[in-house]
C-alpha cells in the first residue's frame, strides 16, 4: 500500500477538518468544563457548516484515494451534505433540551462531531475495511449519545440495547466481508468489481458473504427483519437524540447500502435485488401495520422510519440510476419531514415534563394553531398526500421501480403507502378534531421556530424548484451508476 500524498489529504479535507474540530471541541471542554457545552455547540454547528462549504467548493469530478480505500464524487458530495444538515440540525435541535433535562455536558457535541464524522467515513467508503471503520465510528459514538441521559433507566437501557444488537450487525457485517474477500480475493470496490466482469451469477459462497453483508446494513438502517431495536432505543433515547438517530445515520447508511452493492456488484445483481425486495417488502408492510396501534408518538415515528427505509430500498432494488435518483430525492424530503416532525415534537412540554402521547395532541389546533399547523403538513407529507414533497419522493422512486420491471413491489408499496396514511391522518384528527387538553408550556425558541419553518417551506414549495433539484441528484446518481 502506498503511503498517502498531498492529494489524498485534500480529497478527505472535510473528514479531517472534522477529525480536529472534535479535538480542539473536546480540549476546549475539558478545560473550561460542562459551562461550556452551549457555546461547544454552535461551535460543532459551524463546523458542520465549514465541512458542507468545502464539500460544495470541491471540483465534481470522481477523485479515488488513500490506495484506493476513499472515494470523493458527486453522490458522495450530494449524500454528505445531507448528514451534515441533518447533523447540524440535530445538535440546534438538542440545545434547549438539554439544558433544561440536565445533560449539558460538553461531551455531547463532541459525541455529534465524532459520529457525523463516521458517517462521513461510511459515504466514501471504496473498501470493505474503511467502511467499516466508519460504521464503527458512527456506532460507538451513537451508542454512547443513546444513553446519554445517565438518570434515566430508559435512556440506559436504550443505549444497552443499541449497543448489544449493534454488535451482533457489526459481525455479521464482518463476516460477509471476510467471506467476499475469500471468494474474490479483494477487499477494494474497484477491484472486487473487475473480479465480477463477465459474470452474471456469483457463486454459493459469495452469496452468503453479500447475504451476511446486507443483514449488518438492515440494522444500521432498521430495516426487517433486523428492526428490532429501533422502537425501544427511539422511546427510550432523549428526544434530540431520536431525531438525531432517525435522520443522519439512516442517511449515511442508505447511501453506504448502494455504494457497496452497486459499485462492486453491479454485475451479478439479479442475485442480490431478492435480498433488497424482501426486506423493501417486509419494512414496509411491518412499518405499515405495526404503528397503527401505537400511542406513543416516538414509537410511532420508529415504525415509520422502518417504513419509509422499506420504500427507499425500491430505488436501490432497481438497481439502475434513475433508482439511486429516486432514493436521494426521497432521503432529501425524509430528512425535512423528520426533522420537522420532530422538532414539533419537542416542543410537546408541560408543567411534569415532556410528554410523548399522541393523546396529549388532543386540540393543538386551539391552543396553538401554528405548530398543529406545521404538524399537519409534515403528516400530510409522510402520507405521500399531492401536491406536498413526500408524494414527489414515493412518486420517483415508484416510477424507477416500474421501469425496472418491478410491478408486483410498486403495487405493494402503494398499497403499504395507503395504510400508512391512516395513522398519520390520525394525528391529524387529534389534533383538529379531539377535545382540547392541557396547551402546552411557554413559546418555541427562535431556533425551533426556525427549522420547523425551513422544512415546512420545504415541504411544502417543493413542487416548484423540483427541476433543478432532481438534476441535481441525477448527477449525483451517474457518478455511482454510470
Amino acid at each position: 500500500m502506498s503511503m498517502a500524498n498531498p492529494h489524498d489529504y485534500a480529497t478527505a479535507a472535510p473528514e479531517i477538518f472534522l477529525a480536529l474540530a472534535a479535538m480542539a471541541l473536546l480540549m476546549l471542554g475539558v478545560f473550561r468544563g460542562n459551562r461550556s457545552t452551549r457555546l461547544l455547540c454552535w461551535l460543532a454547528v459551524a463546523s458542520f457548516a465549514v465541512a458542507l462549504a468545502i464539500i460544495l467548493q470541491a471540483p465534481a469530478v470522481r477523485s479515488v484515494s488513500f490506495a484506493g480505500m476513499y472515494v470523493a464524487d458527486s453522490f458522495t458530495a450530494f449524500v454528505k451534505a445531507m448528514v451534515l444538515i441533518a447533523s447540524a440540525a440535530g445538535l440546534i435541535m438538542s440545545m434547549g433540551y438539554i439544558r433544561e433535562e440536565g445533560m449539558a455536558r460538553f461531551e455531547y457535541p463532541v459525541l455529534f462531531v465524532l459520529a457525523t464524522l463516521g458517517m462521513l467515513m461510511m459515504i466514501s467508503a471504496n473498501d470493505l475495511m474503511a467502511m467499516y471503520m466508519g460504521i464503527e465510528l458512527q456506532s460507538l459514538a451513537l451508542y454512547v449519545i443513546a444513553a446519554f441521559q445517565r438518570d434515566s433507566l430508559r435512556s440506559t437501557e436504550a443505549g444497552l440495547k443499541y449497543f448489544v444488537l449493534g454488535a451482533l450487525s457489526s459481525g455479521m457485517l464482518l463476516y460477509g466481508c471476510s467471506l467476499i474477500y475469500g471468494f474474490t480475493g479483494a477487499t477494494g470496490f474497484d477491484a472486487i468489481a473487475t473480479a465480477m466482469q463477465g459474470k452474471e451469477h456469483a457463486g454459493i459462497g459469495l452469496i452468503v458473504g453479500i447475504v451476511f453483508l446486507c443483514a449488518g446494513l438492515a440494522f444500521k438502517v432498521s430495516a426487517v427483519p433486523f428492526h428490532m431495536w429501533t422502537p425501544d432505543v427511539y422511546e427510550g433515547a432523549p428526544t434530540p437524540v431520536t431525531a438525531f438517530f432517525a435522520v443522519a445515520p439512516k442517511i449515511a447508511a442508505l447511501a453506504l447500502f448502494m455504494r457497496v452493492l452497486i459499485a462492486p456488484f453491479l454485475a451479478i445483481s439479479a442475485d442480490w435485488q431478492q435480498i433488497i425486495i424482501f426486506i423493501s417488502i417486509a419494512s414496509m408492510l411491518l412499518g405499515a401495520f405495526a404503528a397503527i396501534w401505537q400511542d406513543n408518538i416516538k414509537r410511532l415515528m420508529a415504525y415509520s422510519s422502518i417504513g419509509h427505509v422499506g420504500f427507499a430500498l425500491i430505488g436501490l432494488a432497481a438497481g439502475s440510476a434513475e433508482g439511486v435518483r429516486g432514493v436521494l430525492v426521497y432521503l432529501a424530503i425524509y430528512l425535512a419531514m423528520n426533522v420537522g416532525t420532530f422538532a414539533c415534537i419537542l416542543c410537546m412540554r408541560r408543567k411534569t415534563g415532556m410528554v410523548e402521547g399522541i393523546s396529549d395532541l388532543a386540540g393543538l389546533s386551539k391552543s396553538n394553531p401554528m405548530m398543529a399547523l406545521a404538524l399537519a403538513i409534515f403528516m400530510f407529507s409522510m402520507a405521500g398526500i399531492p401536491p406536498l414533497g413526500g408524494f414527489f419522493g414515493k412518486f420517483y422512486i415508484f416510477i424507477a421501480a416500474v421501469n425496472a420491471e418491478l410491478y408486483t413491489l410498486a403495487v405493494i408499496g402503494v398499497l403499504a403507502s395507503v395504510v400508512g396514511a391512516f395513522y398519520y391522518l390520525r394525528i391529524i384528527k387529534v389534533m383538529y378534531f379531539d377535545e382540547p387538553g392541557e396547551p402546552f408550556e411557554g413559546p418555541m425558541s427562535v431556533e425551533m421556530r426556525a427549522i420547523i419553518g425551513l422544512c415546512g417551506i420545504f415541504v411544502v414549495f417543493f413542487a416548484f424548484y423540483t427541476a433543478p433539484f432532481i438534476a441535481s441528484a441525477e448527477i449525483a446518481a451517474t457518478a455511482l451508476v454510470p
